[in-house]
């Protein structure tokens, strides 16, 4: 007997809506499997996401698009990391770049054997030894070699776009795959009363829509996840208090740089997102701590060049779903639970969730097993963000405000803790499974809030002191070599992507 799931419903569009149409499109093309996506052109969309991490590009790169179809559909920019200005300290900054920090040696990482020639005060920042650094730093830009000569030339990329436009591409993409959308408002979601399943939706014009397996992409509101079924909610804001922004546009930067800009504020944080044709600005901000007409006021006062149309406003509570899959409905994007647009992961987490749900996809028999191990990789990967999340807060020396005060004296999850105590004692960078922030993203931020290790590899001392320096100064002058080898990141965006 075919047990296979046959009708599959999508509720909501948007960028989770019709990424994840569009994977499992591409995923089932070619079986039996019907895909109905339902949204509404009277609700809109949540446009924050324009900043992406690396883990974009390997999405839609597996569907077969090509980066320059994505850059010129969506205005795109590219991205080489965060600059993160005035979050340790008031005019300090830093950089969270997609690469490497320096050239491993023994098996041991960069950092130790920095760390020894940094105690002697012999040594730049850290961030001396990174190249995507440095092009960001002098606004260049290249595609990574295929085969890099060595670890200095090895980092990522991701990209600045329209996540509007990102959507539309997506709904053409899926619609020639098969997947058939429906523009309705859904009155109600009719449950099974024997085992609590989702049965049908009810739209407002009296039609029914019958599914055996249901994905919940409507946002923070979780019309099925939550509305329907219940599930709760984990909140999580006594880590991370921010739960509004006010955001806008402006007019277009007239050399866009290769990366976000992340200011940290009295009140919250402002970024700063590069596209071809305009600039996304929004502020981030806690409203127990400024009202929102100052928020409002901050936001303007901040943005360069004119800006376009009003500032939209957006409220959100930092937390997670109990259960990402719940009896026969799966939660991808806002609605399975949403982590501040700090480090721009929640378009990450829909491509980690959309690469578990094809491995995981479910019979009708739904097999309790597949749905636990799917729900303990979202609870694992929320976790860790989400404490990657809050160094950026704890570990400010910024007394200025009452906000700061706060985010330096709350509570922390002991997993972070425990991470901390690891680094500090024995320079380690605790690594996990489903981990979206590897170990050069965490010394990035460490080295950032000028967290440093007590002790270093012991294998750092094996070489000789007078070699490690000239290595060091070989590989300032090759990270300073390859980076002036490259174009300006406006010109690579007009020769790759044909813009005049």
């Amino acid at each position: 007997m075919n047990n296979n799931i046959k009708n599959l419903v999508i509720v909501g569009g948007g960028t989770a809506g019709w990424m994840t149409a569009a994977k499992l499109a591409h995923h089932f093309a070619g079986t039996e499997l019907s895909i109905t996506l339902v949204e509404s052109s009277s609700v809109g969309t949540v446009g924050v996401g324009e900043a992406t991490i690396p883990s974009i590009r390997e999405f839609y790169l597996s569907l077969g698009i090509k980066n320059v179809d994505i850059m010129r559909a969506t205005n795109a920019t590219c991205k080489l990391g965060i600059k993160f200005q005035d979050w340790h300290s008031v005019g300090e900054s830093f950089f969270h770049p997609f690469g490497l920090h320096g050239q491993a040696a023994k098996g041991v990482a960069f950092h130790h054997y920095w760390r020894k020639l940094h105690n002697f005060g012999e040594v730049p920042d850290i961030e001396s030894y990174s190249l995507p650094i440095a092009m960001a730093k002098t606004g260049r830009f290249a595609l990574p070699p295929q085969k890099p000569s060595s670890q200095l030339s090895v980092y990522d990329w991701a990209l600045h776009f329209d996540a509007n436009l990102f959507a539309k591409f997506l709904r053409q993409f899926s619609e020639e795959k098969g997947v058939s959308r429906l523009d309705r408002n859904i009155s109600q979601v009719k449950v099974r009363e024997q085992d609590g399943f989702i049965d049908h939706l009810v739209f407002d014009n009296g039609e029914k829509l019958a599914g055996d397996f249901f994905i919940d992409c409507s946002g923070f509101k979780g019309l099925l996840i939550e509305d329907a079924l219940k599930t709760g909610f984990i909140d999580w804001s006594d880590y991370l208090p921010m739960d509004s922004a006010i955001v806008s546009a402006s007019e277009a930067l007239e050399t866009p740089p290769p990366y976000t800009k992340a200011t940290a504020l009295k009140a919250g944080w402002q970024w700063q997102i590069p596209l071809q044709n305009r600039t996304g600005n929004g502020f981030v901000y806690c409203s127990d701590f400024i009202s929102d007409d100052d928020a409002s006021k901050t936001l303007l006062e901040n943005i360069q060049g004119k800006v376009f149309g009003s500032a939209q406003k957006l409220n959100f509570t930092t937390g997670r779903r109990k259960k990402s899959w719940h009896k026969n409905c799966v939660a991808i994007g806002l609605s399975a639970g949403f982590i501040e647009p700090l480090e721009s992961t929640s378009i990450a987490v829909i491509v980690t969730a959309l690469d578990n749900l094809t491995k995981l996809f479910p019979t009708k028999s739904f097999d309790q097993a597949c749905i636990d191990h799917y729900n303990q990789r979202a609870i694992t990967e929320f976790e860790l963000i989400r404490d990657f999340i809050i160094l950026h807060y704890k570990a400010t020396a910024r007394t200025d405000s009452p906000l700061w005060n706060y985010c330096k004296n709350m509570e922390i999850p002991d997993t972070l803790a425990e991470r901390l105590e690891l680094f500090r004692s024995r320079g380690v960078v605790l690594n996990q499974h489903w981990q979206t922030f590897h170990e050069p993203s965490w010394i990035a931020i460490l080295n950032g809030y000028k967290i440093y290790a007590d002790n270093y590899d012991p294998v750092v001392d094996s070489i000789d002191i007078n070699v490690l320096r000239q290595s060091f100064k070989n590989m300032q002058q090759d990270i300073q070599d390859l980076s002036s080898s490259t174009i300006s990141h406006q010109a690579f965006i007009e020769r790759y992507c044909g813009v005049k």
